[in-house]
């Protein structure tokens, strides 16, 4: 059933819960990520990021994107993630996202918020909903990726003021704040700024979101969720568990000198990265 994230984020607010949002660049994790959520019975959206361009092209895997959520049993939301480009976001809508994020978070406030207006303007004539983001995390989307220095980059913190101003300007229907997470792996343990949440919560009326959820604890998540996020966006410790997965069952093969076809390696991808999806989920929607 696809839905847009203004429709899947009132069902997280009248249930107080937070909607897993889980990257899907490939078939694979669309279907593992879309198979949990089928199995716990729980809403679900799936996401595209555009620095996920080099692995599926957006005109590609959209498509089976949308269909796979027009197929599901439970409510999903198809959400661009990280648009940075106003172009890549109208791409998006064309093909029918039903929900786009504009990342103009390193962006001076003035631009940030212009060109947000301008995708709320865009995501408008189609009926889609706009994520946008105040405060910037560290690391790339990319998830594998770390930090040249083998430290955790340095983060913006979300000033509340300039969250409220952002919101009352330009009419988004969610917002992405930073109070202590990032993406990727964490090489530390991460150390959640609650009073940042609580004053940004506190002055803005829309649903909030957590990015760089991968790795935070259980507990945290329990936290966040009860001082208002409503989405929570993962997607590194899912594809680690895919490819974990895949290599213990590789090994296994070699163990007992049998040949290894792509696709059980696919298979085995989808069931690893189910299971680790299901587990998130059952924190966020407290299953």
């Amino acid at each position: 059933m696809l839905v847009n994230l203004k429709e899947i984020l009132e069902i997280a607010e009248k249930e107080k819960i937070a909607i897993g949002s889980f990257n899907t660049p490939n078939l694979e994790s669309i279907q593992a990520v879309i198979g949990a959520a089928e199995e716990l019975n729980v809403p679900v959206i799936i996401m595209h990021a555009e620095v996920h361009e080099s692995i599926s092209p957006l005109r590609v895997i959209g498509k089976v994107m949308l269909q796979c959520a027009k197929d599901a049993a439970v409510p999903v939301c198809v959400h661009l993630d990280h648009g940075e480009h106003l172009e890549y976001l109208e791409q998006a809508l064309e093909l029918g996202f039903t929900s786009v994020m504009y990342d103009g978070s390193a962006l001076p406030y003035e631009e940030n918020r212009d060109n947000t207006c301008a995708a709320v303007r865009m995501a408008k004539k189609t009926g889609a909903s706009v994520e946008a983001e105040i405060g910037t995390l560290g690391k790339r989307e990319m998830g594998y990726q770390e930090e040249e220095s083998g430290s955790e980059p340095a983060k913006i913190y979300t000033n509340p003021e300039d969250a409220e101003q952002f919101v009352k300007e330009t009419g988004i229907d969610a917002l992405a704040c930073s109070f202590g997470t990032a993406h990727g792996l964490y090489l530390t343990k991460p150390k959640l700024d609650m009073n940042v949440l609580d004053e940004v919560h506190r002055r803005v009326d829309v649903p909030l979101v957590m990015h760089g959820g991968s790795g935070v604890s259980p507990e945290d998540y329990r936290t966040v969720i009860e001082k208002g996020i409503r989405k929570i966006n993962y997607f590194t410790y899912m594809s680690k568990a895919g490819g974990e997965g895949v290599a213990k069952k590789v090994a296994q093969c070699q163990k007992e000198n049998t040949p290894v076809y792509y696709h059980d390696v696919a298979c085995w991808g989808i069931e690893a990265m189910k299971e680790d999806v299901k587990k998130a989920l059952q924190v966020f929607c407290g299953k």
